[in-house]
């Protein structure tokens, strides 16, 4: 197997287009205090994200319309009671992927 230089060039540029991004904003911030608020701010960052990723996945949109998706509402609830009881990201992640695997294996 022979490899491009011109494909590995393009790999590595995307590695380090991709790398930079992640690493800077720890290099810079890495010596600053940040004031509380913005370290408060901040740890609501994965909350939105989570909620973003969940509201995306139960409501479909058909051509004008929005509709729920009842299969994987029915995973979201005992996932998100989970998450509240054990505000735990590991045990979270993993009942959910419990719930929709049960959930898609039955429907």
């Amino acid at each position: 197997m022979s490899i491009n230089l011109s494909v590995l060039l393009v790999i590595l540029g995307c590695a380090i287009v991709t790398f930079i991004p992640r690493i800077i904003p720890f290099i810079v911030i890495r010596n600053i205090e940040l004031p509380k608020i913005v370290v408060k701010w901040l740890s609501f960052i994965p909350i939105c994200i989570f909620a973003a990723l969940i509201v995306d996945s139960f409501i479909i949109e058909n051509e004008s319309l929005l509709s729920i998706d009842w299969s994987v509402l029915a995973a979201i609830i005992p996932t998100l009671i989970v998450a509240i009881w054990s505000k735990s990201l590991s045990v979270t992640v993993i009942v959910g992927i419990v719930c929709m695997a049960t959930v898609r294996f039955l429907f």
